[in-house]
Formats: C-alpha cells, sequence, structure tokens
C-alpha cells in the first residue's frame, strides 16, 4: 500500500523541536527491580544515542531488557540510576503528572496487542490523543479523516475495532500513534499477532511514514523480516548493548556495553 498524497492537507511533522540531533540519550542507565537479595537488574548502565529521523530495531532473545528499555523511553517508568532524554527532555526528573502529559504529546505508541479502545469507532480510537488535550477542532477532524484514507480505513472509520481484521486494527494503532505529530514512536513487536502478508503491509506502512514525517522510530521485535526494514539496529543481552549497527552511538567500554 502507498501513502500517495490526497486531496486533503496531510498531517505533518512537528516543528515544536529541541534543537538536540539525539531524539533519544541514555547515559549510564541502570534499571533494577526489587531491592536486597532479590533484587533483579534489568539493565547496566546503559549509554547510548538515536539521531532524529531513524528507525531501530531493538533486538535480543526473551529477558535481555528489550521492554524495559521500551518502557523508560515510553516515559512509562523511571531508570534507577542515569539520566534518559528524549528530545532533550530528562524524563527521570518529570513528575507522574508531566510523565503523562509528555507521553501523550510528544510519543506515539504501537503495541502487538493493538490497544484500541473496544467501546470507540476507529475515527474516534485515532481521535484519543487529540481528544484528551481537548484539542479536536474541525481541521483536525479533516485531518483524521484523510489519514485513515490513505491507509485504506475511509470506509471503516465508523465501525469498532471488533468488526475489523488484525492488520485493519494494526492500521487503526498506526493512524492514532502518529496523528498528534509525536517526535518518536515506539513499536512493541508491531506484527507479532498479524499473517506475514498484513505484517509486511504494517511494515510498509511505518517506514513511510517514518520518511514522510521524519519522525524517529524504535521497534522491539524478534522478527528478522522487521529488523531488516530498520536502518539501525541494537542487540541486547543480559541488559547490555553486545552490538549496534547504523547511526546509533554506545557509550565507552563499561557504559551498559558488554565487554
Amino acid at each position: 500500500m502507498s501513502l500517495s498524497a490526497t486531496d486533503s492537507q496531510p498531517v505533518r511533522a512537528s516543528t515544536n523541536r529541541s534543537p538536540d540531533p539525539f531524539i533519544v540519550s541514555l547515559e549510564g542507565v541502570r534499571k533494577t527491580y526489587g531491592s536486597g537479595p532479590g533484587a533483579f537488574t534489568a539493565l547496566h548502565e546503559l549509554s547510548l544515542r538515536i539521531p532524529r529521523g531513524r528507525t531501530v530495531a531493538l533486538l535480543g532473545r526473551s529477558g535481555s531488557g528489550k521492554s524495559t528499555l521500551l518502557n523508560l523511553l515510553g516515559a512509562v517508568d523511571r531508570p534507577t540510576t542515569g539520566a534518559v532524554r528524549i528530545g532533550g527532555v530528562n524524563i527521570a526528573t518529570l513528575s507522574d503528572e508531566q510523565l503523562a502529559l509528555f507521553r501523550r504529546r510528544r510519543l506515539g505508541f504501537v503495541f502487538q496487542s493493538f490497544h484500541l479502545v473496544p467501546s470507540l469507532t476507529v475515527f474516534d480510537n485515532v481521535a484519543v490523543p487529540w481528544v484528551l488535550d481537548r484539542k479536536l477542532t474541525g481541521a483536525r477532524r479533516q485531518e483524521i479523516e484523510s489519514l485513515l484514507a490513505r491507509l485504506g480505513l475511509a470506509d471503516k472509520s465508523r465501525r469498532y475495532p471488533d468488526e475489523l481484521s488484525g492488520g485493519q486494527q494494526q492500521r487503526v494503532a498506526l493512524a492514532r500513534a502518529v496523528i498528534h505529530r509525536p517526535e518518536l514512536i515506539l513499536a512493541d513487536e508491531p506484527t507479532g499477532n498479524l499473517d506475514a502478508q498484513s505484517g509486511r503491509v504494517i511494515l510498509d506502512l511505518l517506514v513511510e511514514l517514518q520518511n514522510e514525517f521524519g519522525v524517529t522510530v524504535v521497534m522491539a521485535t524478534h522478527s528478522e523480516e522487521a529488523a531488516g526494514r530498520c536502518g539501525d539496529r541494537v542487540l541486547l543481552d543480559d541488559g547490555r548493548v553486545v552490538g549496534t549497527s547504523g547511526a546509533v552511538e554506545v557509550g565507552p567500554i563499561g557504559a551498559g556495553v558488554a565487554r
């Protein structure tokens, strides 16, 4: 599926960006769960930087730290020590209320299980970021309809999630992730619940949207096909970076990089 332009005004990337060339910057990040003898460290003094406008695959076996890293980048969790900067903001210093606003306004999420609201229509699911900010204007309603049309969902706008296929639900989730012009999209196994063909369509759309809007995508995946669509890779093992490719910059030996 191609995202060709329509006569309606397309979604555009946010112009409210930090001058920092790195959208993600982690400095000596450690994440430990629990305390005492039973404590478990999921990430070990991780230091890395991701330039803006990249598509990055997080790879590694289960338990390697991918989900923990996504949770930190998504402002869902806080590091035990170290700094997590997204768009120049050290999110480790934000209050819970500030974190919620940061997630809503500057981040987009695509989940393996879609996480659509079953009681809302397709249109209303995509509109959630603007509804929460009480900024759903007439122009933005038109923008949502335009994006749904570009994703092949023009005739599904008033349907509910349980009336859609898995691939269609994931396209709705993708529309919701980009509609408010985030700086960073975090995708957690976005093709994991889809058949091969639907998964390829989602990957095509994700890459095209990333290219068009200049957004950065960080994707946790076990799929070599999905990773192959990314320009950069970060390989994790036991909470440490054990390999990278592309433009990702990793800290010095001893700073979250396996010896």
